[in-house]
């Protein structure tokens, strides 16, 4: 009897909680802990049930006590069932109730038009992305470009540089070269001068020509 009354008492809370007039979320969270609350119930009733299936091992009509905690078990799991279902019905209308009404509003001119607005602000805000990056891109390659023009400006700089180093250089030897080669040519015109001056100052000899300074 108690059983029974614990599922009746469930039945009446869910007709009560239906009767109300709420919003759908308010209602939805109502389902819910109906929901949990009736799976309470089952485990609260099912363990008193099983208290009732061993205290009828201790009477002598044991069958018939059995049959009759069975029968009420599954008269009290079926009542339960059935809210289930039923919550479960509602719920579902009323997700599809609340996609109905979402459908229609996006349908609605005033969304429509506020769906194209949103629309129009994206495609400004994705045009003028698309100009930004296209600025940045441009600036990019004109400071690439700047770098690179200065890059070559500095190593034909340094080549020129390098090749005037080089002909420095070269020159440098050359003139180097050509002077040790007037001083040798001038050493030598000497050592002649001062072998015909040596041959002119023998006694019984006429004197020589000197001889030219070389050039």
């Amino acid at each position: 009897m108690k059983s029974l009354f614990v599922a009746c008492y469930f039945v009446a809370l869910t007709a009560s909680v239906s009767a109300q007039a709420v919003s759908p979320d308010e209602r939805l969270h109502a389902i819910n802990a109906q929901r949990a609350a009736i799976s309470v119930s089952r485990a609260s009733l099912e363990t008193g049930f099983q208290a009732e299936d061993a205290a009828c091992y201790k009477k002598f009509a044991v069958n018939r006590c059995l049959d009759d905690v069975n029968l009420r078990r599954r008269e009290t799991m079926a009542n339960l069932r059935r809210q289930e279902i039923s919550l479960n019905d509602e719920e579902r209308k009323m997700k599809g109730a609340e996609q109905i009404r979402k459908t229609e509003e996006k349908l609605s001119p005033e969304k429509q038009q506020e769906a194209a607005d949103r629309s129009i602000k994206s495609n400004e805000e994705y045009r003028s992305h698309l100009e930004r990056e296209k600025n940045k891109q441009n600036e990019r390659a004109t400071a690439e470009m700047n770098a690179k023009m200065s890059r070559d400006a500095y190593s034909e700089k340094l080549l020129r540089n390098q090749q005037k180093t080089v002909e420095r250089t070269r020159r440098q030897a050359a003139e180097a070269e050509e002077a040790r080669k007037y001083a040798d040519r001038q050493i030598e015109a000497e050592k002649q001068r001062a072998e015909h001056d040596a041959e002119r100052s023998k006694p019984g000899e006429p004197p020589l020509k000197s001889l030219p300074v070389p050039k």
